[in-house]
């Protein structure tokens, strides 16, 4: 039944949004899917395909560079724990700092892309900074100890247990970090300063009030976030078997 469950939530939620356009809720403003899916063949791969393209190198840009600093950052936690404090201050700095208030202060400053990039990071930083910190200080202390009884050091503890620890929890930050970073490319395409991509698309057919459109637009965005987090369960289920390792000295 598991199995058959996120099919037959998109099966319910496509109910639900069939129901509300057959009522005219909201003004009117919300189309059939079948209106929906229409347009989207009709306004094809040349409009989709461009945009979710530049949208998708973006957040993949972010999702990489806010995760690298991330799990760099937990790391020198562990190795080095008089610095927790300041690093805890910068990950909830960066998760409690309206980041649309610095895109575009960035946008001034480096132009281009770099918001689109800068806020995709942004989003993805705390949640994978977090959850590998805690995934590190998961390790069992037995193993530990056995690794420093060997003569290993703090490196060697690191590597051989507390890496292999935090895969689970490090791996399901990746996951959530993943459609994360989509939206915060999305926003700072919303920005300006660029000229193409799903957010610049959806702006576009917002201001000309092409409704279909821009429902297309928001579901190639969830499509461009569900595409980001199956990749990365992927990647989860087939580390899986690492978890279970044990360290050895």
């Amino acid at each position: 039944m598991r199995r058959f469950g996120g099919g037959i939530g998109v099966l319910a939620l496509l109910g639900v949004w069939w129901i509300l356009a057959a009522l005219h809720a909201a003004g009117g403003t919300i189309p059939t899917p079948w209106t929906v899916l229409h347009t989207m063949y009709t306004d094809g791969w040349a409009l989709y395909g461009p945009n979710f393209r530049i949208t998708a190198q973006g957040a993949l840009q972010g999702f990489l560079w806010g995760n690298a600093l991330a799990i760099v950052l937990a790391v020198l936690v562990v190795l080095i724990p008089p610095i927790e404090a300041l690093a805890t201050q910068l990950a909830i700095l960066s998760y409690c700092t309206p980041l649309l208030a610095l895109g575009p202060i960035i946008l001034v400053v480096f132009g281009g892309r770099t918001p689109t990039v800068f806020l995709a990071a942004m989003y993805c930083f705390f949640t994978t900074m977090v959850g590998t910190v805690s995934g590190l200080r998961s390790a069992d202390r037995t193993s530990l100890d056995l690794v420093r009884a060997y003569g290993g050091g703090r490196w060697q503890q690191l590597r051989r247990v507390q890496a292999i620890a935090a895969l689970p929890n490090t791996l399901a930050a990746l996951k959530i970090a993943a459609p994360s970073a989509v939206l915060g490319a999305i926003i700072g395409e919303y920005l300006g300063g660029v000229d193409s991509g799903i957010g610049v698309a959806l702006t576009a057919a917002q201001n000309s009030y092409n409704v279909p459109r821009t429902w297309g637009m928001a579901l190639a965005a969830a499509a461009l976030a569900g595409l980001g987090y199956a990749v990365v369960a992927v990647v989860a289920r087939l580390l899986r078997p690492l978890t279970g390792v044990e360290a050895r000295a």
